[in-house]
């Protein structure tokens, strides 16, 4: 029996259908203040990339925050503080978000967005290399989430410091796991897809992890508008 593919009008219709999920789900489950909205304008203008998770993914961590009841939560990535602003909006009033972001140029701009959002008191920006920083922060330790989104080479190291700084119950989420696909190329294609690779191949065979990855659709450079990513989303246990 042969397979039919759909053609070129129903791939059309399908990306236009998914945008319009996409569309209602944000604006239902993650509608963005002026806070998020002016991160994005004080980005661009700064000449940061416009690489920041979407409003979802946003909403998603602030869930999974809450849900853990964070009080500590250390993200690896700042970029322009957007990502920062939905978790530090899930600490309590005493709760601390650290950020480490190898630019300093972006490091400014993040700490613009948290005090724009009103999170300045709950966040802190440490300027470095991660793998220089990871370290210093032993003796603040555990976190109850970490979020991974700095370059892709750096992600197995990540994920060996994540699990050092946690507790049992922490959290341990990555994104930008699955590159299009090319994670899952044998040998993957590039730096990028390696590092992706290697991290799932490390968090899948831990012991002390349970993970899970969902695949995320985002705007991209494709044909339909659209590229595929990741996200995957680990629990640390005994």
């Amino acid at each position: 029996m042969s397979l039919s593919l759909p053609g070129d009008e129903q791939l059309r219709k399908n990306a236009q259908m998914r945008a319009v999920i996409k569309r209602e789900l944000q604006t239902r489950f993650a509608p963005e203040d002026d806070a998020l909205r002016s991160s994005i304008t004080r980005a661009q203008a700064a000449g940061v990339p416009l690489i920041q998770i979407s409003p979802l993914q946003g909403k998603l961590l602030q869930v999974l925050a809450l849900t853990c009841g964070a009080r500590k939560i250390l993200e690896i990535g700042a970029l322009a503080g957007y990502s920062g602003t939905w978790l530090a909006r899930a600490l309590p009033a005493d709760g601390k978000l650290i950020s480490l972001e190898v630019s300093s140029k972006h490091a400014e701009v993040a700490r613009a967005t948290f005090a724009a959002a009103g999170v300045s008191e709950r966040t802190e920006v440490r300027v470095g290399s991660a793998l220089d920083l990871l370290p210093t922060l032993m003796p603040e330790a555990p976190f109850d989430l970490i979020f991974i989104d700095a370059d892709k080479k750096g992600y197995p190291q990540y994920l060996d410091w994540a699990v050092r700084l946690s507790r049992v119950g922490s959290l341990i989420v990555a994104d930008n796991v699955i590159r299009e696909g090319r994670a899952f190329q044998t040998p993957p294609p590039d730096e990028n897809a390696a590092g992706a690779a290697a991290y799932t191949a490390k968090l899948l065979e831990h012991p002390r992890l349970v993970s899970v990855a969902f695949p995320i659709v985002t705007d991209g450079l494709s044909e339909d508008g659209e590229a595929m990513d990741g996200i995957a989303i680990s629990v640390v246990r005994d």
